[in-house]
């Protein structure tokens, strides 16, 4: 199995924990409606990065193990419920990895569609988040992107450091744990410290 492909499966299975667990902490779903946000969840970014891209199949409409993936991770997140709950930021570390996982997979399958780095880049960051924001939108959350907190901010510089060691020929697997370690660090200081990114601008009384 090849790496990458092993990586996207994790990572999907990932995303979908997150989105349930955030639809059945926000209210009480029955299964099918836990399952769709988990699935949305997970299949969300990547489907859209590949509509824009004009790449079909869908990755999850041309691979099964991919719903598969998603099946794992909802029956996972439902047998661990309160566990995972009592264990400090499972959600955040969860997610912290998916959009990890999915900003570095989401530059590789761009770049290899032959597509500009930057347009790679963009990619990368938007097959991360998205999932997200939809899960956030049907939970009735205000969206990730719209918080204070580090987000996609987190996921442009690791898509922009895997592009830069790219450059330079970087060994691939090496480069894309540094780059995925990356997100993840600047997700985990970013909580730790209350940072955020410089308002656009402030309201004058």
């Amino acid at each position: 199995m090849k790496f990458q492909y092993l990586l996207e499966l994790i990572g999907t299975g990932f995303f979908a924990i997150s989105g349930a667990l955030v639809a059945n902490k926000k209210s009480q779903h029955d299964w099918f409606g836990v399952s769709f946000i988990g699935f949305i969840t997970a299949i969300g970014g990547g489907s859209l990065r590949d509509m824009m891209l004009g790449s079909f199949p869908l990755t999850w409409i041309g691979d099964i193990n991919f719903l598969y993936a998603i099946l794992v991770g909802i029956i996972l997140s439902r047998l661990f419920f309160s566990q995972l709950l009592k264990m400090p930021k499972a959600l955040f570390v969860f997610d912290s990895i998916g959009i990890a996982m999915f900003t570095i997979l989401g530059v590789e399958k761009t770049l290899g569609l032959g597509f500009h780095p930057m347009i790679a880049a963009i990619m990368g960051m938007f097959s991360a988040v998205m999932g997200g924001v939809i899960r956030d939108v049907l939970t009735n959350e205000i969206p990730v992107l719209f918080r204070k907190n580090i987000y996609a901010s987190a996921c442009l510089a690791g898509a922009i450091i895997y592009l830069i060691f790219d450059y330079f020929n970087c060994e691939r697997k090496i480069n894309i744990a540094i780059s995925m370690a990356l997100i993840f660090a600047i997700r985990v200081i970013a909580v730790k410290f209350n940072l955020t990114l410089p308002q656009f601008r402030k309201d004058i009384n």
